[in-house]
């Protein structure tokens, strides 16, 4: 069946769309670790390794899932496009860094994919480091969020008992000593935190606490405010008894970690959609010792990768992005 120009125009604008929203993703320090590359028939997501923290993640692990809430985005955009989605992970041999072949065709039958119904939401949500409020999340909402991550391929471990929620607690407060005890560590910090308004990467001050020990966390955020320029109000209290997700998969290899990534977005988007708001805390699982020590003492049989709590909260600042004239190749020559 001939494709007709029309039809190849519109395909290749819903691609075009699909990574503007994939770049509004977020990604470990804003890193924004990805490049695009887009063809008259297909997207390809593709892992930019020059942004990988080197200390952090010195194996990739959430390089890659930034690049998978980038994915899960841009999955959303065609499908919101009127577009049936065809995702290919990891295509290519030759070129591991190629993540995804996003490809776009016909809905048939008339059946629009669900997720398209986030893209609403792609722009309102923000990864929040305020105070909570201490009011619950409602038991409909996390089931809810229990089968996003399902649909995406993960599992969503709902800290629940007492002795969990303090193991939890106590584990991120050790982690988090030996994170900031590591010069190398803080440098690379440094480095990603910004109070330049025009910097279109990493972590604004807007959008951090002002640290000057008064947050009263028993789960730390990390500490970004390292010229002690914080916007954000010094109290954060991040607690134990808010609600608290593990998010993970029963392996842990690259595919997973996509993976991962994509079920995070369907998580955060959602969260989002509900009225709620997220913010990481994964210094736990940064840190191998307590990562395996957390396995351990939740008795997980999954690979835990972000630890998420969610909550309410006033709105926080938007980080910036990128241009996409910066991360976007486009070729006009259809694919094989």
């Amino acid at each position: 069946m001939t494709t007709s120009v029309f039809e190849v125009q519109r395909l290749t604008a819903a691609l075009r769309r699909a990574a503007v929203r994939a770049t509004l993703a977020p990604s470990v320090h804003n890193t924004q670790p990805w490049r695009f590359e887009l063809r008259p028939n297909e997207l390809r997501i593709v892992a930019d390794s020059s942004r990988q923290l080197q200390v952090l993640d010195p194996t990739a692990r959430q390089l890659i899932i930034s690049c998978g809430c980038a994915l899960f985005n841009a999955r959303v955009a065609v499908a919101a496009s009127g577009l049936e989605v065809e995702v290919s992970r990891r295509p290519e041999i030759a070129r591991p860094e190629v993540l995804a072949r996003i490809v776009g065709s016909e809905v048939r039958d008339g059946r629009v994919d669900p997720i398209a119904a986030l893209d609403n939401f792609i722009e309102l949500q923000h990864t929040n480091r305020r105070q909570f409020a201490d009011d619950e999340v409602p038991s409909d909402v996390v089931a809810l969020l229990e089968a996003a991550a399902e649909a995406e391929g993960a599992q969503l471990f709902v800290v629940r008992s007492e002795d969990d929620r303090l193991a939890v607690a106590r584990l991120s407060q050790r982690a988090d000593a030996i994170q900031n005890a590591n010069p190398a560590y803080r440098a690379e910090l440094r480095a990603w935190t910004t109070a330049d308004p025009d910097r279109a990467d990493g972590v604004p001050m807007t959008a951090v606490p002002h640290v000057n020990g008064g947050a009263q966390d028993e789960i730390p955020i990390r500490d970004f405010d390292t010229a002690g320029l914080g916007v954000l109000p010094v109290e954060t209290r991040s607690s134990h008894k808010q609600c608290l997700l593990l998010l993970g998969t029963v392996s842990d290899d690259p595919n997973a970690w996509l993976r991962t990534g994509e079920a995070l977005q369907r998580i955060l988007l959602e969260v989002t959609r509900q009225g709620f708001t997220a913010s990481p805390l994964t210094q736990v699982i940064e840190v191998a010792t307590t990562r395996t020590q957390l396995r351990t003492e939740l008795g997980l049989t999954m690979y835990p990768h972000i630890l998420l709590r969610v909550g309410r909260a006033p709105s926080t600042p938007a980080t910036h992005r990128r241009r996409l004239v910066d991360v976007l190749i486009e070729d006009s020559r259809p694919s094989d």
